[in-house]
């Protein structure tokens, strides 16, 4: 039994955002009834890489009933109402005005369905200019300023995954915990707007602090930090390590330990991070020859003893066999079973569900709220 056993979830969604949200409440007990058209919603049909299911599906889509309705039908209309007469949460990442456009105002919604917490996941404020902006997640990414501080000093980059969707949908799911909290004591629901821009101008805080405050405009430095300083790739003689000093005790550390080159603490322009960060071409002329010296192997252990935090640079083939990663098992519609990354934060409840397939619930479903 999940923390959230009992709990009624209604998802008319699409795509990686509202997905990632009904997934994480399906993870923990709930019971989501995800709302599609006759076609499936569109992750169905990104791809067909999992025994002939979508990644993207495969991925967010576990524990999940799929019940058909169309929704420009007065009866289907009707069964919606009478579903989320008893929900307990809706989620919704349609486009701007479209849940209005069915009945379901904020208004109508507070008056009709006192109970029921209604999140709409949207790409910008409703209070702003760009409300009615159609909006996916690399569009979201290169608005808020995302792209302009990832890539190379040469290229911006998007992140290389869905970024703007799946922090999205981790706010969408934040969200909804709290509301659920905040009705145990007030009895009632709410509406939550959960903006996508919102989700990233937060992650930009950061660079836009420093560009307010102190004029500085964040460089691209690829698989560099821009204001913390040695944090980077170095090439050994035989592979690349990545390290990261955050400190200025752990650049004491990494002077004195790893590197065995206490010299480099007398350089004024290397005793703090900001003189670091200023200064990366004069300390990179420092480093880079001592690691290239040193085996990927050596310089594993020297950073291990010393204390100082490393990593590899790992490749998507390498990360299906790394030993840090922990697997689970869901069950495809077809019945084949496929392993995904365990999901983080799971409670001593979690059960992975089986993928629904398409319409798998909806003369159930009809039969129990009609």
């Amino acid at each position: 039994m999940g923390a959230l056993d009992g709990i009624l979830v209604v998802a008319i969604e699409q795509a990686v955002a509202a997905p990632l949200c009904t997934v994480r409440l399906a993870d923990a007990g709930a019971r989501v009834i995800k709302i599609e058209r006759n076609s499936g919603e569109t992750a169905r049909h990104y791809d067909n890489a999992v025994k002939g299911t979508s990644a993207y599906f495969a991925w967010l889509n576990r524990g999940k009933e799929s019940a058909v309705l169309d929704l420009k039908s007065s009866s289907d209309l009707k069964l919606l109402r009478n579903i989320l007469g008893k929900a307990d949460v809706l989620v919704s990442n349609l486009a701007p005005g479209a849940l209005g456009r069915m009945g379901f105002t904020d208004e109508v919604i507070a008056q009709e369905y006192p109970q029921l917490i209604a999140v709409s996941i949207l790409g910008y404020g409703q209070d702003t200019p760009y409300a009615q902006m159609k909006a996916y997640d690399m569009l979201v990414q290169a608005e808020s300023g995302l792209c302009a501080v990832t890539g190379t000093p040469q290229t911006p980059s998007k992140v290389g995954v869905s970024a703007a969707d799946i922090a999205t949908g981790a706010n969408a799911h934040a969200a909804v915990l709290e509301a659920l909290i905040e009705r145990g004591k007030t009895g009632r629901g709410q509406s939550i707007e959960i903006s996508m821009f919102d989700g990233m101008a937060d992650w930009m805080s950061v660079p836009l602090l420093h560009y307010e405050h102190v004029g500085i405009e964040t460089e691209r430095h690829g698989l560099s930090h821009a204001s913390i300083y040695p944090y980077r790739p170095f090439d050994c003689s035989d592979g690349t390590i990545i390290i990261a000093v955050q400190n200025n005790g752990e650049w004491v550390r990494f002077c004195n330990h790893m590197l065995d080159c206490p010299y480099l603490l007398d350089r004024d322009d290397f005793k703090t991070n900001p003189g670091r960060v200023k200064n990366r071409g004069l300390l990179d002329n420092e480093l880079e020859p001592l690691f290239a010296s040193m085996t990927l192997s050596e310089a594993i252990e020297k950073c291990t003893n010393s204390g100082i935090a490393w990593a590899r640079y790992t490749t998507v083939s390498d990360l299906g066999s790394h030993p840090a990663l922990r697997r689970m098992n869901v069950q495809l519609p077809d019945g084949n079973d496929v392993t995904l990354p365990r999901p983080a934060g799971r409670t001593a409840g979690f059960t992975a569900g089986k993928l629904p397939a398409l319409g798998e619930h909806t003369e159930i479903i009809r039969q129990e709220f009609s």
